[in-house]
């Protein structure tokens, strides 16, 4: 039987909630497919910052480089800035194991109605593309004069023909295997070095793929157009900030942050990658168990067909949109029902 060795980092708040909710049925899944998975717990996240000022420790992605896959539940502290979260836990891991593919799925799926009038089923269903290793979140820059009424703040993004080669590469094979349209995003009005150098290489690489209708799009028209035209989309290729911010939108077109699954992807097999849900720790409902886990069961999805294992990735994606298009299933409150975290797991279970 084979078997797959999952560093599990559970993290903060509902992350630890909605881990231990979907691990049985992830188990599940793996055992009827006719494979095993091992986990490695790991307490990385703000309550080990608070306790000793570190969010992982030095060792920790070499300590993952041994691991075929890494799921994360989610980080973040009300008393903990989130610039340390992400600079000390979630960047030193997509850039320490290079996982330059942030893939998003977005579905409307059955059962739940979008906040977007006269959309169904379906009419909804485009993935993004983000660039997770450069772009606006490299660390480039700093602040100097503290202190004074001059104190200055330079922050630079920093964009590499490699880097914009790569994700926008991956993002067109997408699209020759989905619906043959891509959606490039920019601000090159504004930014005339970066964002037209990614405009320049997107039409370079374009050229590879002739069979791939191409449109490109603003930022703050995307943003738009996810609204009024979402349907319209297929995949969608952005930078590290823009991909953030827009596949947000398409969580909440798409029903909830709840049901909005992710993968931090690194091609190739010389290092792990990782999943993980979209949404956050969520401080406010920690401890209530109302938590949904469907995006962390939908992550492990995603994680299992990463590794090749599609029988057991696409029973859970079943399970969940089966459990979704059943009227008489619990859900959670975030999208309309009154169940707890465990009784949603549950019954996904019976349903494998």
């Amino acid at each position: 039987m084979d078997s797959y060795e999952i560093a599990v980092i559970p993290g903060d708040g509902i992350g630890v909630e909605v881990v231990d909710a979907a691990l049985p049925v992830v188990e599940a899944a793996a055992a009827d497919a006719g494979f095993e998975i091992g986990t490695t717990r790991f307490d990385w996240g703000t309550e080990r910052y608070l306790d000793r000022g570190e969010m992982m420790p030095d060792d920790g992605i070499d300590r993952l480089r041994g691991f075929d896959s890494v799921f994360l539940g989610a980080v973040g502290h009300p008393e903990v800035p989130d610039h340390v979260t992400l600079h000390g836990l979630l960047l030193p891991i997509r850039k320490g194991l290079d996982q330059y593919v942030c893939k998003r799925p977005n579905v409307l799926f059955e059962g739940i109605e979008s906040p977007l009038r006269g959309y169904g089923p379906g009419d909804v269903d485009f993935v993004v593309y983000r660039e997770n290793t450069e772009g606006e979140y490299a660390s480039v820059g700093g602040r100097e004069h503290r202190g004074f009424d001059h104190e200055t703040a330079v922050q630079s993004a920093l964009f590499t023909r490699r880097g914009t080669e790569r994700i926008a590469r991956a993002a067109f094979e997408a699209a020759t295997e989905r619906e043959g349209h891509l959606t490039s995003i920019t601000k090159s009005n504004a930014q005339a070095h970066s964002m037209v150098f990614w405009d320049d290489v997107v039409a370079e690489v374009s050229e590879e793929f002739p069979s791939v209708d191409v449109e490109r799009l603003l930022v703050d028209a995307a943003a738009m157009d996810l609204i009024r035209r979402p349907h319209e989309f297929d995949v969608v290729v952005a930078s590290n900030l823009f991909g953030d911010i827009l596949t947000d939108i398409g969580a909440q077109i798409t029903g909830s942050m709840g049901l909005a699954p992710s993968g931090n992807v690194h091609p190739g097999d010389a290092n792990p990658s990782m999943f993980e849900p979209v949404h956050g720790s969520a401080p406010d409902i920690v401890g209530d168990g109302v938590a949904n886990p469907l995006a962390t069961v939908l992550s492990w999805s995603m994680l299992f067909d990463d590794l090749g294992e599609t029988a057991a990735a696409d029973a859970l994606w079943t399970a969940v949109t089966d459990q979704l298009a059943d009227e008489s299933a619990p859900r959670t409150p975030d999208i309309g029902g009154s169940a707890g975290t465990g009784n949603v797991a549950a019954d996904l279970r019976s349903r494998l």
